[in-house]
């Protein structure tokens, strides 16, 4: 059975967007590196519709890239990707298929047949998932910026005890921490 891990930029108290909706303070050049070697390990993606309609900006053919995001674009290309929507109908990037709903089970099925691991992304569908015990580690990249307000990384009302497996720094200011959440028993001190 495969890895389902939630992969997501954060600012320091928490939160993935700000109250006007930008994440525009969530970029790092250093980052991207990082990013790409992460996606080399995953099989299929699971997005919310607005991280989804953010991401089929790699869509084109990955010669249009700068060397630096070609290789990128390939491997988002060529994975699988499912989006969550109620109100997308049509998808435009490859290897990509929508859901209307998020049924708990389908995931947990698609997980089970999965040879690689996966990704969620997308706050709302990752909390989803972490309410319904399928999240596996969360991945956060941690920038140096309080925002004050917006949207959660992650989901309130969800108690998760967490093992801590691995930190390090991604240049100068990103700081990238990867848990294992305890599925088997959430109030099990790991």
């Amino acid at each position: 059975m495969s890895k389902l891990i939630y992969v997501t930029n954060t600012s320091l108290d928490g939160y993935i967007e700000d109250e006007s909706g930008a994440f525009d303070w969530g970029r790092s050049e250093e980052a991207f590196p990082f990013a790409t070697e992460f996606l080399r390990t995953i099989g299929t993606t699971l997005y919310g519709r607005r991280l989804y309609e953010t991401m089929t900006f790699w869509s084109d053919p990955a010669e249009t890239y700068r060397p630096e995001g070609r290789e990128f674009a390939r491997l988002w290309q060529n994975m699988r990707k499912i989006v969550f929507s109620r109100t997308l109908k049509v998808v435009t990037a490859p290897n990509t298929r929508v859901e209307d709903s998020f049924d708990s089970e389908a995931v947990r099925n698609v997980k089970r047949e999965s040879e690689q691991d996966m990704a969620i992304g997308g706050a709302e569908i990752a909390g989803l998932a972490i309410e319904a015990n399928l999240v596996d580690e969360c991945h956060l990249l941690i920038h140096p910026v309080i925002l004050g307000g917006g949207k959660r990384a992650l989901p309130t009302g969800v108690r998760r005890n967490l093992k801590l497996l691995e930190t390090h720094r991604i240049g100068p200011d990103v700081t990238y921490v990867r848990y294992r959440i305890n599925i088997d028993n959430p109030f099990e001190t790991l």
